[in-house]
């Protein structure tokens, strides 16, 4: 490195000089257990263990960092999407009792799970088309604005 040149170190502040040591809070103690004076407290939950500004350490199989991956988002949702599915099952198996439902001169006997279903799915695509509709407006208005801008 030439002298001169900004060059930001692990805690965001300019180092002006190469040769300078870091602080002890930019690099961390061999067995990496160090303190950071802005890293949150953790606390293992047992007693007598102090929280000491670093992470416990990791069990056995788990990394000290986590990285958060698209793929493991995904999997997490469609986990959370099957729990919820298996419980609407249920609660539509268990609520067959047949009841008379009318709307709009039709009138029809269904299981009562599935009526109720029926209607949460219609509330649920008229936020959706609300929500849609406030989105594109706010898509409009923000291409105005970019447009006034530029000319």
């Amino acid at each position: 490195m030439s002298a001169g040149q900004y060059t930001p170190g692990p805690d965001r502040r300019s180092e002006t000089d190469a040769n300078t040591t870091p602080s002890s809070a930019a690099q961390p103690p061999a067995d990496g257990a160090g303190t950071f004076s802005n890293a949150p407290s953790y606390s293992t939950g047992e007693p007598g263990t102090p929280a000491t500004g670093t992470a416990p350490a990791p069990g056995p199989g788990r990394s000290a960092d986590r990285n958060v991956t698209r793929a493991g988002v995904i999997w997490a949702g469609v986990v959370a999407a099957l729990v919820l599915l298996i419980l609407l099952i249920i609660f539509i198996l268990q609520n067959q009792d047949q009841v008379l439902v009318r709307f709009l001169g039709f009138e029809g006997s269904v299981p009562l799970g599935m009526a109720l279903f029926i209607a949460a799915v219609t509330g649920g695509v008229l936020v959706a088309v609300a929500g849609g509709a406030r989105i594109l407006q706010l898509r409009r208005n923000a291409h105005r604005t970019r447009a006034a801008q530029r000319g």
